[in-house]
């Protein structure tokens, strides 16, 4: 993938600070400089050419951890904005740094919220055209976090493994009450990483004001 000299340093800035913290705040089982860059850097980077054909200028990152898929999408991209979000404080502390590192600062943040508040706040709902979702949670419950948060006519981007087809079977009943559809399934083609998927859940409808449910009632009462 051929990217902007500044990209590329922007990345590198953020991956060395990744290495630098992670001894402190495990903000990935990975160690090995190399293997970062396939399974964090290459895989979240496998939306470039999605997002862009989209055209994409604005991304939410649910869930953004060590800030995969985010930070190199952002930067790849040359977002207008992007928001990183993450519940845990310490992976949110990260995620400024590395921001101030990559020299992203302008146009990228980082917040501590659930996905669930964020959604109740007219900021944001309905107000994202992209919602990228790495490792968070299965795609039905992925599906009723993430949807309330999409513009019209948006997309959520949801990275998956070889679970993907069974994902989306069983995210049907969430798909009909969220009216997402129809998904689209997409190699990731990242060389080493065959069974990575990337799920492409468009909105198309009005969502009911009630989604997303609370965490409680989402583990009571699976849509």
């Amino acid at each position: 993938m051929s990217l902007s000299p500044a990209a590329r340093a922007a990345i590198d800035a953020h991956v060395r600070l990744l290495l630098a913290w992670n001894e402190a705040i495990n903000l990935t089982a990975i160690r090995d400089p190399a293997e970062i860059a396939r399974a964090h850097v290459l895989d979240s980077l496998s939306a470039v050419p999605l997002l862009s054909g989209l055209g994409v200028r604005r991304l939410l990152d649910l869930g953004s951890g060590g800030g995969f898929p985010g930070l190199p999408l952002a930067a790849a991209l040359d977002l207008e904005r992007a928001l990183l979000v993450d519940s845990v404080g310490k992976k949110v502390r990260f995620l400024a740094t590395a921001i101030g590192a990559a020299g992203l600062a302008r146009s990228v943040a980082a917040e501590q919220e659930r996905a669930e508040t964020l959604a109740r706040d007219p900021r944001d709902r309905g107000a994202w055209p992209a919602v990228a979702a790495r490792a968070v949670a299965p795609l039905a419950e992925l599906v009723e976090l993430a949807l309330p948060l999409l513009a019209p006519d948006g997309v959520l981007v949801a990275w998956k493994g070889a679970s993907a087809e069974d994902e989306v079977a069983a995210a049907e009943p969430a798909l009909r009450a969220l009216r997402a559809g129809p998904v689209r399934l997409l190699d990731a083609a990242v060389p080493g990483l065959a069974d990575h998927r990337l799920v492409v859940v468009p909105r198309w409808g009005p969502i009911d004001p009630r989604f997303p449910r609370g965490a409680a009632e989402r583990r009571q009462q699976p849509l």
